[in-house]
């Protein structure tokens, strides 16, 4: 199963250039590795212009839902879409959807966990539905946003559904790099499951993100890494037979012991 990752330099406020921008590098990505997964980052039709987005934020989940579906359709391709935000009833929520290759919605996830560094509960509000697990192409997954990648019950409840794969869409900032990296290679081995994800680059407001976008196996090895300052693609494959292995040969979810924790 290939996998294209957009690490992407946003355009702040502006979704139109944004939409246009994901245009382009699909019908590149298509030209030259047909891949099976697209991802994209959190946040890519605003980024994180948290004062303007009661005017840029989508009004429930549209016109980005029927973009990305659209999108997926045309290219018969599975769509990671990172996350927007969105409106709905008059709160902004910080939403991900997700596509498969007939352009259908499978899954949509509000991020749980705002971050009170940047003051997102003052422009966001936190979703209250727990998180699942979805299919694309018949392999398990699951999608968390950002700061949720903190938060490790998360994770370990999607691998106990089932997760073959978590995918992380971020706008991490630059001074965290560091966390950033070890807690999801954190995740991939504690959970024995791939961790994929995509971070933007650029900076914002006097903000740099840090990029670093990442696809690590289920034995915690990097796969892939983008660089932390260049907009790029990322590239790899994910085999579930891998994590069948890894979770075979350490049988970490066997030897758990939930009732003494």
């Amino acid at each position: 199963m290939k996998i294209a990752v957009y690490q992407m330099e946003l355009v702040p406020g502006s979704p139109e250039e944004n939409r246009e921008k994901v245009s382009r590098w699909v019908e590149t990505q298509m030209q030259e590795d047909a891949p099976d997964i697209i991802v994209l980052p959190e946040m890519w039709t605003t980024s994180y212009v948290l004062e303007q987005l009661d005017a840029t934020a989508d009004e429930s989940s549209e016109p980005t839902q029927s973009y990305l579906s659209d999108l997926a359709k045309k290219h018969q391709i599975n769509i990671v879409g990172g996350s927007i935000a969105n409106k709905v009833n008059g709160n902004i929520y910080n939403t991900s959807l997700i596509f498969n290759r007939n352009g259908e919605l499978v899954y949509k996830y509000n991020k749980i966990h705002l971050v009170p560094m940047l003051n997102e509960p003052a422009y966001l509000t936190g979703g209250e539905e727990k998180v699942e697990t979805f299919e694309l192409d018949g392999v398990r997954m699951g999608v968390i946003i950002c700061y949720d990648l903190r938060f490790p019950e998360l994770a370990r409840k999607l691998a106990l559904d089932g997760a073959q794969v978590l995918f992380v869409v971020a706008e991490w900032p630059k001074p965290r790099t560091n966390h950033w990296v070890s807690l999801q290679i954190a995740r991939a081995i504690e959970n024995q499951m791939y961790v994929v994800s995509s971070n933007n680059v650029g900076t914002l407001d006097g903000v740099e993100y840090t990029g670093a976008s990442l696809i690590v196996d289920p034995w915690g090895e990097v796969v892939a890494k983008g660089s932390e300052n260049k907009e790029e693609t990322i590239k790899g494959s994910l085999n579930p037979e891998r994590v069948v292995e890894v979770r075979k040969n350490v049988p970490v979810f066997a030897s758990r012991v939930p009732d003494l924790y």
